[in-house]
C-alpha cells in the first residue's frame, strides 16, 4: 500500500507540472498602454482630403484583449481619462491587443463600414512583467 502510494503520488506530481496554462487571466503580468485620437472633418469633394480638428486623449475608448490563439476577445477595459488603459492578472503567453478607429479610404468611405481596428501584438515572457504596448492611433 505505501508504495501504490507513492507511485500515485509521483504521478500526479508529473502531471501536474507538465501542464502549461495557456495566455489569459490568473497570473500576476500586466498589459498598458495609450489611446491617442485625431479628429478629422468629413470627406471633402468626395476626395481624399480630411481636414484635422485636433488630436487629443482617446478617454473612455474600449480596448480589447485577445489571449493567444482565440478567436475573439477573451476581455475589454474602457481608456481613463488620459487614454491610459490595463489589462492586469495575466499570464505568461502571446496577446492582442485592439480598439476601433474611423477609416478614412475612400473604398471604406463608399462601400465599407467605415471602421477598422488598431491593434497591436505582445508577449509576456515573465510572471510579474509589464509589457507597453504604447500608443494605439485612431481616428475619429
Amino acid at each position: 500500500m505505501n508504495k501504490l502510494t507513492l507511485l500515485f503520488a509521483v504521478a500526479s506530481a508529473v502531471v501536474v507540472s507538465s501542464c502549461k496554462k495557456p495566455a489569459g487571466e490568473g497570473g500576476r503580468a500586466t498589459i498598458t498602454g495609450k489611446i491617442w485620437v485625431e479628429n478629422y472633418s468629413t470627406l471633402n469633394n468626395m476626395a481624399d482630403i480630411y481636414t484635422s480638428k485636433g488630436e487629443y486623449a482617446g478617454a473612455d475608448e474600449d480596448v480589447y484583449i485577445i489571449y493567444g490563439d482565440d478567436a475573439s476577445y477573451g476581455n475589454k477595459t474602457k481608456s481613463g481619462p488620459d487614454g491610459v488603459f490595463e489589462f492586469k492578472f495575466l499570464r505568461k503567453g502571446d496577446y492582442k491587443i485592439y480598439v476601433q478607429s474611423k477609416d478614412t479610404t475612400r473604398a471604406s468611405y463608399f462601400y465599407g463600414s467605415g471602421s477598422k481596428t488598431v491593434d497591436a501584438s505582445v508577449t509576456i515572457s515573465d510572471k510579474k512583467e509589464t509589457v507597453d504596448v504604447g500608443t494605439l492611433t485612431i481616428l475619429n
